[in-house]
């Protein structure tokens, strides 16, 4: 053997940087539970999201059949009537829409009146508007309204984003605030949501997404998927604009690369066709939105919108249906590799991680029991 001590040491000092860089900019999956999907109830109507449970099982019994394998029947509608929403999204942009400065400071203090009174969802957070020049100075006054009455843990969605600077400007924001409400730093955190092409793929060729991790210093919690607004950014006529659609796929495909190691979380977006109307009505809605979610899940997406209380029974009939039709040939593998036993399936431990994080998932909404999965959460967590 020809290399020496010193011919080791010049080569960590030379990959000391890049070492450095890839422990700050790739630390890895987030610990901790991810929700499924995240409802956005513009701020007016919060009020009623306390009753979307019991809407969505109403709608159940409105319109049988119901759209989900008889086996996950009972635990769908335990999940509706214990836990139907798992993050909550006031809406201040789009949902909302543009109300003078008193109207939307009352809609503020009453949304954060309404979350301090009584149960609310695991997850919480709030939409401001765009910091575009149009819409900035409300945005950053409705922040600093909601942060005087509410000190709960939440997170904030940006909209809307279209460079780097606007995330280097919601960074400094939140510093300003910390400072200003004596929280500690790093407290305040946000999402980012991607609905505009500039926000994919920039003018100079790079991947902005990318960039926009970056600029956010760690404090980017996931990335959204905006449907509508990234498909008619991107001229798709509104009649094709879905979630499935080749334009969606290419900008999530370049989100999920970017995220990959970073600890961002992804979101897939929504669709608009609701489950109300006639009993064809919302069976046609519910079999759209069961695909799309089960579509969504299949490739890395594991968290979407939801808009309306009909969704939520095919929200978690395709996510229960997911996680309990690959459960057995998960446990299988995860078994073999913990006990290094020899089988058809050679795993690597990366492979052995993504399984034990299925498992965790599938525990953390409901849809694996967790006396069913053969591994107790600390043997997952290990493994994850």
């Amino acid at each position: 053997m020809r290399l020496r001590d010193d011919d080791y040491a010049a080569i960590d000092d030379r990959l000391a940087a890049h070492d450095a860089f890839l422990a700050a900019r790739y630390p890895g999956e987030r610990p901790g539970r991810q929700p499924v999907h995240t409802v956005y109830i513009p701020a007016d109507r919060i009020a009623g999201f306390r009753e979307w449970g019991t809407q969505a099982l109403a709608v159940l019994d409105e319109h049988p059949p119901l759209p989900f394998p008889a086996a996950l029947a009972d635990r769908v509608r335990d999940k509706l009537a214990t836990e139907p929403i798992e993050d909550l999204r006031i809406d201040f942009e789009d949902g909302y829409g543009v109300r003078d400065d008193d109207r939307e400071d009352a809609a503020v203090k009453q949304a954060a009146a309404v979350l301090l009174d009584g149960p609310r969802p695991p997850f919480v957070g709030i939409r401001i508007k765009s910091l575009e020049a149009p819409t900035r100075r409300r945005a950053l006054r409705t922040l600093d309204l909601w942060l005087e009455l509410y000190r709960e843990p939440f997170v904030v969605t940006v909209p809307k984003v279209s460079g780097p600077a606007q995330v280097e400007a919601a960074v400094a924001l939140c510093e300003r605030l910390e400072r200003a409400y004596g929280l500690p730093a790093g407290r305040l955190r946000f999402e980012i949501q991607i609905e505009l092409p500039a926000a994919v793929l920039g003018a100079d060729g790079t991947a902005t997404v990318a960039r926009l991790i970056t600029a956010a210093a760690g404090r980017c919690t996931g990335l959204h998927y905006g449907t509508y607004d990234y498909s008619a950014a991107a001229g798709v006529a509104a009649a094709y604009q879905a979630m499935d659609h080749p334009v969606a796929d290419y900008a999530k495909a370049v989100m999920q690369a970017a995220a990959a190691g970073t600890g961002v979380r992804l979101s897939d977006g929504s669709t608009n066709i609701l489950p109300v109307g006639t009993d064809v009505a919302v069976h046609d809605a519910w079999a759209l939105h069961h695909r799309l979610v089960r579509r969504s899940l299949e490739r890395g997406f594991y968290q979407g919108w939801d808009l309306h209380p009909a969704q939520l029974p095919t929200r978690f009939a395709a996510t229960y249906a997911f996680f309990a039709d690959g459960m057995d040939a998960a446990m299988t593998r995860l078994r073999r590799y913990h006990d290094r036993q020899a089988g058809g399936i050679l795993d690597e431990p990366a492979t052995a991680r993504a399984l034990a994080g299925y498992l965790l998932r599938g525990l953390d909404c409901g849809a694996l029991p967790a006396d069913t999965v053969g591994f107790s959460r600390e043997e997952l967590m290990t493994l994850a």
